[in-house]
């Protein structure tokens, strides 16, 4: 039996969990280093930045959605940004990323939001076919453009 909720302050622990999972199958384990400090500051404070849902099977954890808000200029709406989905390797095949999508999705039409938006990596075929297969449309077309680390730091202007 699928059970999904929001996710609450004491979740904390499990969503940092699910996100080294998550790190561990795209094989960046080293770069997952999120707190729960960082979980209960950025979703669960008086203004959130993100967005969790869990997602138990049986009474059990078996996967999660952090998403956020993100803002369409064109359409002048904001929209679903799905940072991470995850499910559980022992819980695959029962539908629960889907179930996760389509929540998602009503979240958005309900709010009267006009898009829903994530990213997959090149290599992860069998998550390009499901999410094709449940209405995505990879936009190869658009490249994703990422400043971190030092280079921020030297774009702000306040490293050499």
């Amino acid at each position: 039996m699928l059970n999904l909720r929001p996710a609450v302050p004491a979740d904390a622990a499990l969503i940092v969990s699910y996100i080294r999972e998550l790190a561990e199958f795209e094989r960046e384990p080293e770069k997952a280093v999120v707190t729960e400090a960082d979980i209960l500051r950025y979703a669960f404070s008086e203004q959130p930045l993100v967005r969790v849902t869990m997602a138990e099977w049986d009474g059990e954890p078996a996967g999660f959605a952090l998403w956020f808000l993100n803002f369409s200029t064109w359409e002048g709406k904001p929209g679903i940004y799905l940072e991470d989905l995850f499910v559980r390797p022992a819980f695959r095949g029962h539908g629960i990323g889907k179930a996760l999508l389509k929540q998602l999705a009503a979240i958005a039409v309900k709010e009267g939001w006009t898009r829903f938006v994530w990213q997959v990596l090149d290599w992860n075929t069998p998550a390009i076919e499901f999410y094709e297969a449940h209405g995505a449309r990879v936009m190869r077309s658009w490249l994703t453009c990422r400043v971190e680390g030092g280079a921020i730091e030297r774009l702000a202007g306040i490293a050499d």
